[in-house]
């Protein structure tokens, strides 16, 4: 069941192209799918302000956390090892009333910081489509990337980078 969700998540960014060359071949020409295009809302639930223009005006859940999602280098395709992860968090969302998630996309200090501020929101894209796929409300999840500027091991090798190249969750109340 969950390999299922797995390819249907990885077939859905296939088809509204925002993994793998696509992304870089858009990225090149400074076009970026709207949310529109890719049909995600961005509304606050509650009918407020759009989430992405948001700031800090969310409450944290006290004493919520999970681990983090990991990417290899240059990669907005999810692993099927992090499956688990993933639902676990899904299983929250979908069992806790009035929380959601801002899922904040990283990556390691390789690369520009306009590839890497595009390359963390498409790893936000791919696990927001994912949970959504598992039966998350979209309305409950917001994206954001932080680029390379909040690396998790402030290290220049390859164990650093790989713990750098993630996607956290930030659970707050609704």
């Amino acid at each position: 069941m969950k390999s299922r969700y797995f390819m249907l998540s990885l077939i859905a960014l296939l088809a509204i192209g925002i993994c793998g060359t696509g992304c870089k071949r858009a990225s090149k020409f400074g076009k970026k799918p709207s949310d529109d295009t890719l049909n995600i809302s961005t509304k606050d639930p509650s009918g407020g302000i759009p989430l992405s223009e948001r700031t800090g005006d969310y409450e944290l859940v006290p004493d919520v956390s999970f681990e983090a999602a990991l990417f290899d280098y240059d990669s907005a395709q999810l692993k099927e090892s992090e499956g688990a992860k993933l639902s676990a968090v899904a299983d929250y969302l979908n069992n806790t009333p009035n929380v959601g998630a801002i899922l904040e996309g990283n990556c390691d200090e390789r690369g520009s910081n306009e590839y890497n501020m595009s390359l963390g929101e498409r790893r936000s894209l791919a696990v927001r489509a994912y949970l959504v796929g598992l039966g998350v409300d979209a309305a409950l999840l917001q994206t954001k990337s932080n680029g390379e500027e909040k690396p998790a091991d402030p290290g220049h090798d390859d164990a650093a980078w790989s713990k750098n190249r993630r996607v956290e969750f930030v659970i707050i109340k609704q």
